[in-house]
This record gives structure tokens, C-alpha cells and sequence, in this order.
């Protein structure tokens, strides 16, 4: 009995290190898992043929991540996260393909080295009443149709401290993708001031030897926006405006204004944005209604409809339908939870 009591002394010796420092630094399992149900249709468009209405599950970007700290001392701390995203409706997904990463943070602000939203898509997206998701988030129209809310791999990023209020984002994405005659990087920068009922930001970002994310020799997108929030009460109206120039194609402008309404639980949801690029254009409406069961879920409805003119390419934010030029409308409805 003893030699028994002995083995567990000691074997309890050996784990009490390891509980010690997961109490000491918690590593945190958490996620999202978000659905909606959608109605969707396409009208003709020159030669392009109408899709006609289909019910359609779309997953609005769930994930499973977990994240840690660790104190190092002296005011040092390092830190870590692995996002994967999941489909609830088809089980597919690849790991730590959201926002994965790990750094080290003090009082002069954070460096990270990963996969993560670069900074014009974390400051610019903030203003969109539909959370950056669903078929009439703001990557629909604005952001160049989305070609700039971007999560890029192989990120090196610093995050300043809080100062009064204003707070700086610097990252790039160097060369690795280098080839005989491309040397493609990603450089983006944000400055937001959010204090109170006010939050704003302004971005630059730029791709060189990229178009969308094909490798290009030669070629430079670049993009300059402007974003603003303010909460008036229960009513928080919201506005976005960027510009950006790429390599043989016409110059893209667009915006956004969007607002939401909260009676207690229940959330009136509503947004337009225009984009054009040299003689095409599009404009898209979006209309709904959130019923917030608690702070972790909740069921939302809303109608979007997109009207893109001479081959325009705007789409929904999330689950793209169709083709270039063509009309869309989507009725939705679903239920989110976090945990």
C-alpha cells in the first residue's frame, strides 16, 4: 500500500507543473457556428442565362479556434491563436485557415507573425451593420468587391497600444512567392480612433505583382478607404469610401451607408452600396431584422438585391451567385451561436 501511495505522490508531482501553468495561463477554446437558409435568383444578362430560384444553406464563416497566453515577465507576454473554419452543412474545412498566428505583446503594442485580416479589412469592415457576412455584407459591392478585405498568409504585423483613443495597424506579406520575373508582397496600414460613440479609420493598402491574388508580373493594385460609425442612442449609422487603382483596368469607387436599430432585443438592419469602375457600375440594397435571444445568439432575416449595369461584377458578401452583369436577389434567414 505504501509503495502504492508513493507512485501516486510522484506521479502527482509530475502533473502538478503542467496544471499549474495552464491555470497560471488559460488556453481558451471557442467558436462560432453560423447558418442561413436562402432563397436566390439570377436574371439574364446579355448571353448569360437566368438561373432560376433555388433554396440554397449557406454558412456564414463558422470556425473553431483556440487561443492562449503565457507571462513571460517584465510586462512581456506572448500569445498565440488557431482558427479553423468549419461548414456545419457539409463538414468540410482546413485547419488554421482563419486567423492563425502567434507573437509576443508589451506596453509599446503587439507583433504577430501568421495567417491573419489584413488591417484595411479589420478597420473597414468594423462599419458593416451585417457583421461583414450574410449575402448583404459590405464585400459585396465596396472594398473593390472584396478584393481588398483580404487574409493573407505569412503576415508579419504590429499592433500599437491604445493612445487615447487611436490605435495603428502595420502589416506586409513579404516575397515568398517570388518567381523569375514576379516579386509579389502585400503592404497595409490602418489608423482608427474609437472612443465612446464614435469610431473611425482610414487604410492604405497595396498588392504588387498580384491581380486578385493571381501572381503578375508587373502589375499593382492599390487602395486608399475611409470608414466612420456613431451611435445616436439606440440608432448607429455607418459609412465606408475607397478608391483603388489596378494595372489595366479602370479605376473602382465605391461606398457604403448602413444603420441599425435596436429595441431591446429586436435589431432593424439596413445598408446601400454603389461601386463603379469606368462605365459599369452596380448598386445593392439590403434589408433586415435581427431578434437577439442573448449575447451569444441569435436569428436574423433579411432581403438583398443586386443590380449591376454593362457586366459589373458585384455580388452577395458571402455565397457569391451567378455571373458578371447579372441581377440578383436573395431572401435569408438564419440562426447564429457563438460559445
Amino acid at each position: 500500500m505504501n509503495k502504492k501511495l508513493l507512485a501516486l505522490a510522484v506521479a502527482g508531482a509530475c502533473v502538478a507543473p503542467t496544471a499549474m501553468a495552464q491555470t497560471a495561463n488559460p488556453v481558451t477554446l471557442y467558436g462560432r457556428i453560423y447558418l442561413t437558409v436562402e432563397n436566390v435568383e439570377a436574371d439574364a444578362a446579355g448571353t448569360t442565362a437566368a438561373l432560376a430560384k433555388r433554396t440554397r444553406m449557406i454558412d456564414q464563416a463558422s470556425y473553431l479556434g483556440v487561443r492562449g497566453t503565457e507571462d513571460l515577465g517584465g510586462g512581456l507576454k506572448a500569445f498565440f491563436q488557431l482558427e479553423t473554419a468549419f461548414n456545419p452543412d457539409d463538414g468540410s474545412g482546413t485547419f488554421a485557415n482563419r486567423n492563425s498566428g502567434v507573437g509576443l505583446q508589451g506596453g509599446w503594442g503587439s507583433v504577430l507573425l501568421g495567417r491573419w485580416d489584413t488591417p484595411m479589412k479589420s478597420s473597414m469592415t468594423a462599419v458593416d451593420p451585417y457583421g461583414d457576412l450574410t449575402a448583404g455584407d459590405i464585400t459585396g459591392a465596396a472594398l473593390d468587391q472584396g478584393n481588398f478585405s483580404r487574409r493573407n498568409g505569412n503576415l508579419v504585423q504590429y499592433w500599437s497600444p491604445n493612445m487615447g483613443g487611436f490605435a495603428v495597424k502595420l502589416a506586409h506579406m513579404p516575397d515568398e512567392g517570388r518567381t523569375a520575373t514576379a516579386k509579389p508582397t502585400v503592404t497595409s496600414a490602418s489608423l482608427t480612433y474609437s472612443k465612446g460613440a464614435i469610431y473611425l479609420a482610414a487604410a492604405y493598402e497595396e498588392h504588387k505583382d498580384q491581380l486578385g491574388t493571381t501572381t503578375t508580373a508587373g502589375a499593382k493594385e492599390e487602395g486608399v478607404a475611409l470608414a466612420g460609425r456613431v451611435a445616436l442612442g439606440k440608432l448607429r449609422l455607418m459609412g465606408h469610401y475607397g478608391e483603388y487603382k489596378k494595372t489595366g483596368s479602370a479605376k473602382d469607387k465605391s461606398y457604403m451607408v448602413g444603420a441599425d436599430y435596436a429595441m431591446g432585443k429586436h435589431v432593424l438592419l439596413g445598408s446601400y452600396q454603389n461601386a463603379e469602375a469606368g462605365t459599369a457600375d452596380c448598386d445593392m440594397y439590403s434589408i433586415g431584422y435581427r431578434y437577439d435571444f442573448s449575447k451569444r445568439t441569435f436569428f436574423i432575416a433579411s432581403y438583398t438585391e443586386v443590380d449591376n449595369s454593362n457586366g459589373m461584377n458585384c455580388n452577395f458578401g458571402t455565397g457569391s451567385f451567378g455571373s458578371a452583369g447579372q441581377d440578383l436577389t436573395a431572401i435569408s434567414a438564419g440562426i447564429r451561436h457563438v460559445f
